[in-house]
C-alpha cells in the first residue's frame, strides 16, 4: 500500500514538473523562432529582388510576351484543318437527262470529310510585321522589368537608410530621457534643500515626461520602418531583423553632365519608349498591309460517300485531291484603311513628343538628385560641428545649474538643442545615403547595388 502511495506521488511530481516546464520550453522555442536575422544592404537588396511579388509579376509578363512572339511566328507556317459533315436528305438526289428521264445522281445519306492545308504566300508583309512587333514587345517587357528592379533597388536603399535614421533618432531620444532624468534628480535634490522653487522642479518633470513621449514615438517609428523593409522583402512585417549600420564616407566626385548623359542612355523608361517608337513604325506598316491582297497556297483532300467513313460512293469518285492558289482582296471600305494608317502615324508622332519630354524630365531628376546630394554633403559637415558645440553647451550649462549659476530653463533648452543637433546630424548623414540612392536611380545605374562611399561596419540596428 505504501509502495503504491509513493509511486503515485512520484508520478504526480513528475507530471507537475513537466507541466511547469512547458512555459519555459515554449519561451525558449519562441526566442529561437524570433531570433533577429542580421543583414547588410546588399543582402537586403538580394532578398527584395528574389522575393518581391512585383518581380514575379514582371517575369510572368515577360513570358507572356515570349508566348505571343511564338504565336506570331506560327502564323507564318502552314495550317492544317479538317472537317466532317453528315446530311440525310429527305429525297434522294436526281436529275433529268433527255429521253432517259429522271435519273438518281446521289444517295440520300451524305458523309463528307476533308483535310485542308493553307500556306500564306503574300499578306502585304502583315505576318512578318506582326512578328517583329511581338519581338519588340519582349524587349519592352524586359525593360519594364529592368525599370521595376531599378525602382525596387532605390526603394530598398531609401527604406534601409530611413530605418537606420529612425533607429538613431531613438538613440537620441534615449539619451534625452537619460539626461533629463538626471536633471530631475538634481532638481529634486535642490528643491529638498530649499534652493529652487517648486515650479522649477515641475518644469523639469514636465520636460522629462515630454521626452518619454518622444521616445515612445521614436520606438514606433523604428517598428514601422522595419515593417516597411520586411514588406519589400515579402516577409512577415513583424519579423525581427538586424541591419548593419554602414560606415558612411560622403563622396561627391560625380560630374553632372556625365550623369545626364548616362541617364539618357541607360534609363529603362527612355529605352522602353524608344522600343515603343519602333513598334509604332511597324504598326504603320501593318496598317498599310491592308491595301494589298492576301494570297495563299491551298491544298485539299476530300472524301464523300454514303457510309460513315465516306469511302463508298455509287455515283462518283469517293475521294479527290486538289491544290491551288487563293487570293482575297478587300479594295473598298470607305477609307477605313487610310484612317487606320493615319491613326498609327499620329501615335508615332505622339511617342516622339513623349520621348522629348521624358528626356527633359530625366535630366531634371538627375540634377535634382545631384543638388540634394551636394546639400546633404555640406549639411553633414556643419551638423557635425553643431553636435560638438551642443554637447559642450549642455555639459557646461548642466554644471552651472548644479552650482546654481544657471537656471533650469537653460538646462532644458540646452538638452533640446543637443537633441535637435544630433537629429540634424543623423538626418544629414542618412539623407546623404538617400540622396545617393536617388542619384543612382536617376542616372539608371543598374550595376551599382551598393551605395558609393558607403561600406558595412560591424554595428547593427534591429527591432528586437
Amino acid at each position: 500500500m505504501r509502495m503504491k502511495y509513493v509511486l503515485c506521488m512520484v508520478l504526480l511530481i513528475t507530471g507537475l514538473s513537466g507541466w511547469l516546464a512547458l512555459p519555459a520550453l515554449a519561451a525558449e522555442q519562441t526566442s529561437v523562432v524570433q531570433k533577429a536575422e542580421t543583414l547588410n544592404l546588399e543582402q537586403v537588396i538580394d532578398r527584395v529582388l528574389a522575393n518581391n511579388p512585383l518581380i514575379s509579376a514582371a517575369s510572368e509578363e515577360e513570358q507572356r510576351a515570349v508566348a505571343k512572339e511564338r504565336s506570331a511566328w506560327a502564323d507564318l507556317l502552314p495550317k492544317l484543318s479538317t472537317s466532317y459533315a453528315y446530311y440525310h436528305l429527305h429525297d434522294q438526289p436526281y436529275g433529268f437527262f433527255g429521253p432517259a428521264g429522271k435519273i438518281m445522281i446521289g444517295d440520300d445519306d451524305d458523309h463528307t470529310w476533308n483535310i485542308t492545308a493553307v500556306q500564306p504566300l503574300f499578306t502585304g508583309l502583315a505576318l512578318i510585321t506582326r512578328r517583329k512587333i511581338a519581338e519588340l514587345e519582349i524587349s519592352g517587357r524586359e525593360l519594364e522589368k529592368e525599370q521595376l528592379i531599378l525602382e525596387l533597388v532605390k526603394k530598398t536603399k531609401v527604406a534601409y537608410a530611413r530605418t537606420l535614421l529612425v533607429r538613431r533618432q531613438l538613440e537620441v531620444a534615449d539619451r534625452e530621457v537619460e539626461n533629463l532624468a538626471a536633471h530631475v534628480k538634481d532638481a529634486e535634490y535642490l528643491y529638498a534643500q530649499g534652493i529652487i522653487a517648486y515650479n522649477d522642479l515641475l518644469q523639469s518633470k514636465v520636460a522629462l515626461s515630454q521626452a518619454v513621449q518622444h521616445r515612445v514615438q521614436a520606438e514606433s517609428g523604428v517598428d514601422l520602418a522595419i515593417a516597411a523593409l520586411n514588406m519589400l522583402m515579402n516577409r512577415d512585417i513583424s519579423a525581427l531583423v538586424k541591419i548593419i549600420d554602414p560606415d558612411i564616407q560622403p563622396v561627391v566626385d560625380d560630374n553632372l553632365l556625365t550623369l545626364c548623359g548616362e541617364a539618357l542612355g541607360q534609363r529603362p523608361v527612355l529605352r522602353f519608349l524608344r522600343v515603343a517608337l519602333k513598334q509604332a513604325e511597324l504598326a504603320i506598316k501593318l496598317a498599310r498591309s491592308q491595301y494589298y491582297p492576301k494570297v495563299s497556297l491551298v491544298g485539299r483532300y476530300e472524301q464523300n460517300g454514303k457510309n460513315i467513313t465516306a469511302s463508298e460512293n455509287d455515283y462518283r469518285n469517293s475521294d479527290t485531291a486538289a491544290i491551288g492558289v487563293q487570293a482575297d482582296w478587300t479594295f473598298f471600305e470607305w477609307g477605313k484603311t487610310g484612317d487606320e494608317v493615319r491613326q498609327r502615324i499620329h501615335e508615332r508622332e505622339a511617342l516622339k513628343h513623349k520621348i522629348e519630354n521624358m528626356k527633359n524630365l530625366v535630366q531634371l531628376e538627375v540634377k535634382t538628385a545631384f543638388n540634394h546630394l551636394q546639400v546633404a554633403d555640406e549639411n553633414i559637415k556643419t551638423a557635425a560641428v553643431a553636435v560638438e558645440q551642443a554637447r559642450e553647451n549642455y555639459r557646461i550649462t548642466n554644471l552651472q545649474y548644479q552650482q546654481q549659476v544657471a537656471t533650469s530653463t537653460l538646462v532644458l533648452d540646452a538638452a533640446t538643442f543637443l537633441s535637435q543637433a544630433e537629429n540634424s546630424y543623423y538626418g544629414a548623414l542618412y539623407g546623404f545615403m538617400i540622396s545617393r540612392a536617388e542619384l543612382e536611380w536617376a542616372a539608371g545605374e543598374r550595376a551599382n547595388i551598393g551605395i558609393k562611399g558607403i561600406t558595412d561596419s560591424a554595428k547593427g540596428v534591429d527591432n528586437g
